[in-house]
């Protein structure tokens, strides 16, 4: 193991703070916005599509044989309509593709991509009451503005803004908040429009406008795309209202109990927990009258414009720790990443320029969700957003579930008591801002929480090379397999590795009502695909058991030839949890 000197370390420390500090400083200057994740070689057709991170799951390609781009209504029911009639394979694609897993990939070469890019116009603001009718294709972002010049909110939505209102329908994306009736967007949605495949006799293609009462609304608020493409959505809204947020930080010695009790005390609680540094970060966060003072603004530094050099420089460094087995230089990253973090208030602003202190007060418009890098000119990608695939920098996996309210604490120990036997092991994850916790409350809708939750969402390396195990390879691993199997966790739709879905429709009481709608929407699966059949149960193939396939995330070892033995890596029992298959270093193996 490579172990910095005291001497390299501070000046590792001095070059990174002034290459960060320098980052926060130009955050305003134009980055390359994110380019269409469908790229075609002429006139639409013979076509690639992607997700923002440049890698699917089994980093696969996924291919079309063209892409419609519709701007109205009209011109969508004509693309179904043809597909239908032609009995094309069909998957909808939004701006900037943020769903991890294959779901916007259609079967074979011949299916037809739909994407929502144009269909991003604001319809009907009803001030009186107190709705917003959308296209599908209009981002968070646009929704939230819209909504306040109006004077209205929504109360609850996903922190990042480059999500479509029908992608974030799609895959269930939430907030956090156990108040009301919940942090989750698709339960704010009061009338949708969406189209499907038709008989001849209706002209191929159908128009389905669903209201609240309608027990196929509870499908198609979390569709998974697999019941046609939806048009319109109309958002119940609330009056434009002011919050208050503080973070403090406290010792993680009694999480288990605190985090069960504190998304009750504040509205807009969450919680990011850094477990090798034994920190929790809490955000007190609730409303507060709209004459308190303060004009607040969420600019968070994660989502900001970042130096593509910067970008290069930490993944270098990220990748020569793992190659050298480097544990103790990424603690003293993590360290400094969560004091950067602190010393900037995480992006907050009391009045949009500088952080003066808590509590910083402000509208909802101004608080709730941020994504600067998304707003910005073209610069020959010198900056760019952090995730950005063009860059040779972040590269990620993302595992994220949620635990019922009920298990909460006992899940937590667990961790806990495996992070004791290797208190370095989560210092990679807190490169990544930790586990970030937010509460979710049961839903109505056949495909979404099942009980009143806590969602983990953990952020970790992944090598450019999949038959490259990472360090720690098995806390995580087991980690994962404790949420999924011990927990009986819920995945996140839009996020996750292969093994989080495997045999996952089981745990939804519902799923045979959302067959029901689904084989009466789509009776030929034309907006099926081999993936959403997978997760669905409906096709085995979750899966994918070959060399190497436990270090993606893509099957639970069973042999040693689904780890890296060559590299010292076999699979072995959980650590606590023995029911657990990870892939796990032999001690005597040396990097």
């Amino acid at each position: 193991m490579v172990v910095l000197g005291s001497q390299k370390v501070k000046i590792f420390v001095s070059l990174f703070i002034s290459q960060y500090m320098f980052v926060l400083m130009i955050c305003m200057v134009n980055c390359s916005p994110p380019e269409d994740p469908i790229k075609c070689s002429s006139n639409n057709s013979n076509c690639t599509i992607t997700n923002s991170y440049g890698a699917f799951p089994d980093r696969s390609v996924c291919r079309a044989a063209d892409v419609a781009y519709p701007t109205t209504e009209e011109e969508l029911i004509s693309t179904v309509a043809m597909a239908t009639m032609e009995r094309r394979k069909i998957k909808v694609a939004t701006r900037f593709s943020h769903s991890i897993p294959k779901l916007v990939c259609p079967d074979g070469d011949n299916g037809l991509l739909i994407s929502t890019k144009y269909l991003n116009h604001t319809l009907n603001v009803d001030q009186d009451n107190m709705t917003m009718s959308v296209e599908s294709g209009v981002t968070l972002r646009q929704l939230i503005n819209e909504a306040a010049k109006a004077g209205l909110a929504l109360p609850y939505a996903p922190y990042w803004w480059g999500l479509t209102i029908g992608g974030l329908m799609g895959t269930g994306a939430h907030g956090s908040s156990l108040w009301g009736t919940g942090s989750s967007v698709h339960d704010y949605v009061v009338q949708l429009r969406i189209i499907t495949p038709a008989g001849p006799e209706e002209g191929y293609a159908k128009v389905w406008t669903l209201d609240n009462g309608d027990p196929n609304l509870n499908a198609a608020r979390v569709s998974l795309g697999v019941l046609g493409v939806i048009s319109q959505v109309t958002l119940r809204m609330q009056p434009l209202f002011k919050r208050a947020v503080t973070f403090l930080e406290r010792n993680d010695s009694d999480l288990g109990d605190q985090a069960v009790s504190f998304g009750h005390q504040h509205e807009f609680a969450d919680l990011t927990w850094y477990p090798s540094q034994r920190k929790v970060v809490y955000r007190i966060d609730d409303r507060v009258t709209s004459n308190a003072s303060g004009n607040g603004l969420n600019d968070f530094t994660g989502f900001r414009s970042t130096l593509s050099l910067v970008l290069k420089t930490i993944r270098y460094t990220e990748e020569n720790q793992e190659s050298n087995g480097d544990a103790d230089g990424k603690c003293i990253n993590a360290k400094l990443n969560l004091f950067t973090l602190k010393i900037s208030a995480y992006g907050l602003t009391n009045d949009g320029i500088a952080f003066t202190g808590y509590p910083v007060v402000g509208y909802q418009n101004r608080l709730q969700a941020s994504g600067g890098c998304l707003d910005s000119l073209k610069d020959s990608m010198i900056t760019a957003c952090p995730w950005d695939h063009r860059v040779d920098g972040l590269f990620f996996h993302q595992t994220t579930f949620s635990i019922g309210l009920s298990k909460v604490k006992s899940f937590i120990q667990d961790v806990q008591n495996l992070i004791q036997l290797e208190p370095k092991s989560m210092c990679g994850a807190e490169l990544y801002n930790g586990f970030l916790m937010r509460y979710v409350k049961t839903s109505t809708a056949y495909l979404s929480k099942q009980e009143d939750a806590l969602d983990f969402d953990i952020t970790y390396y992944r090598s450019k090379n999949p038959m490259t195990p990472r360090l720690y390879e098995d806390i995580l691993e087991e980690i994962e397999q404790l949420a999924m199997v011990k927990y009986g966790g819920l995945p996140h739709w839009g996020k996750n590795r292969n093994v989080a879905f495997d045999g996952v429709i089981k745990k939804y009481k519902n799923a045979q009502k959302f067959f029901k709608v689904k084989k009466m929407y789509d009776p030929l699966g034309l907006f099926s695909s081999e993936w959403t059949d997978q997760v669905l149960g409906l096709k085995d193939g979750v899966t994918i058991v070959k060399e190497g396939c436990a270090l993606e995330g893509l099957c639970v070892c069973s042999e040693d030839i689904h780890c890296a033995p060559n590299k010292g890596y076999v699979c072995r029992p959980g650590k606590i949890y023995k029911d657990a298959r990870v892939c796990t270093r032999l001690k005597s193996t040396a990097f």
